[in-house]
């Protein structure tokens, strides 16, 4: 296999990772609209303990998920801007129309669901989570607050909270990308960045400052964009199965730490908040074994992670609302059977909103890019010529005859 191929290869397993990320949403926010029939005592409640503090809990992590999402796009989307491959403009202009395009795509689907399937007082468990973060009513206020990416919560679609610190870092993402070049000649310095990052997510998770929680996560993908072909070179090299097998399972366990150490660490203390607060350095681990072991390559490139990983962005914003459609229209009780349907229609409908919506935001985000990229080069050239443009100087002989001096530097002239 060529070079070039390997690291093809490498970077796709991203889109696996991205993949089965998406599907671990999916099945949490599925276990929330059950969570309330697993509490009060009983053979449910143990069950719901036991798996939630245990490695089975890796199964729907979805907050824990979105962390990865954040690494992903710290890596991936200024990878081209490390690369030089594209311009800030056109950069710009190309990631607000594949972030915009599709999220209110998403809002049109979810208030047509809520039209079609009233959701009515009651239907579901008052105070838990299907009845507080999914709306059961639309105003075209509301619906242009969401559509903005602007507040701190959603509610139409519940998962647009983490677009929101994607549209946020997007804007951050030149102090980002200029931080992490400064610093590439020195691994050192990388190492001890990411590890003032992960400090800084701890903090923020300790004191309740969420953007100390959710931006650092996105630098430490940053820090490995600007290092990563020399990764991928020495990951190449050899294999180092025990490495990768030992980061992979220390990644995985470090992600869901908080949820282990409940038996001794109770939700909300100081050790159970510092563990959570590491779940950012779990992430980066989990996509670096990525990129850098053969094993989890060949793993994440089969087809089933590839085509989730397609439809990734599409079923995050498309699962909730089914959902929730589901579980007024049947009830939350039978949070089983919302499962059993939501997950296969929310799978099926990811595929239809990607042809429909995210693929075509894709191209005009291109055509944007492009545009926006060519006027941005026009104008710098036109700036650049008025820059370089010589001044002609009329001087006077000593016989007093004027004489000009003509671009080019080929002498004066006589007027």
């Amino acid at each position: 296999m060529r070079e070039g191929t390997t690291a093809s290869a490498r970077l796709r397993a991203l889109d696996g990772v991205r993949g089965v990320a998406a599907f671990v949403v999916v099945v949490y926010h599925v276990s929330l609209i059950a969570r309330p029939f697993a509490s009060g005592g009983g053979r449910a409640e143990a069950v719901w303990t036991g798996v939630t503090e245990s490695p089975l809990k890796l199964l729907f992590a979805g907050t824990e998920a979105v962390l990865v999402f954040f690494v992903l796009s710290g890596l991936v989307v200024a990878l081209p801007l490390v690369r030089r491959t594209t311009s800030w403009a056109a950069f710009f202009a190309s990631r607000l129309v594949r972030l915009y395009v599709p999220v209110w795509g998403a809002l049109v689907l979810a208030v047509i669901l809520i039209h079609l399937v009233p959701r009515r007082s009651g239907a579901v468990t008052t105070g838990e989570w299907i009845d507080e973060a999914n709306a059961s009513t639309v105003t075209v206020a509301s619906f242009l607050r969401e559509a903005s990416l602007m507040p701190a919560s959603y509610d139409i679609v519940n998962t647009l909270w983490s677009l929101r610190w994607e549209l946020v870092f997007t804007a951050l993402l030149p102090v980002a990308v200029g931080v992490s070049l400064l610093l590439r000649r020195s691994v050192g310095a990388l190492a001890l960045t990411g590890v003032a990052a992960a400090a800084a997510t701890v903090v923020g998770r300790v004191i309740g400052v969420d953007a100390l929680v959710y931006l650092p996560v996105f630098l430490l993908g940053t820090l490995v964009a600007v290092r990563l072909d020399d990764l991928l070179a020495w990951a190449r090299r050899r294999p180092r199965p025990i490495l990768w097998s030992v980061t992979g399972s220390g990644s995985a366990l470090l992600l869901i730490a908080s949820w282990l150490a409940r038996p001794i660490a109770a939700p909300h203390t100081l050790v159970s908040e510092v563990l959570w607060g590491l779940a950012g350095l779990g992430a980066l681990g989990l996509v670096l074994v990525a990129v850098c072991s053969a094993a989890a390559e060949r793993v994440l490139s089969t087809r089933i992670p590839q085509w989730l990983g397609r439809v990734s962005f599409s079923l995050y914003l498309v699962h909730v609302p089914v959902l929730a459609t589901i579980a007024y229209a049947l009830g939350d009780r039978s949070w089983w059977i919302v499962g059993l349907i939501g997950v296969p229609a929310s799978l099926l409908l990811a595929e239809i909103f990607f042809r429909l919506v995210e693929r075509p935001s894709h191209t005009l985000a291109r055509r944007t890019g492009r545009a926006v990229g060519r006027a941005a080069d026009a104008l710098r050239a036109r700036r650049d010529r008025r820059v370089v443009t010589p001044t002609v100087t009329p001087t006077v002989t000593p016989a007093g005859a004027t004489v000009v001096a003509p671009p080019g530097g080929r002498g004066p002239r006589p007027e």
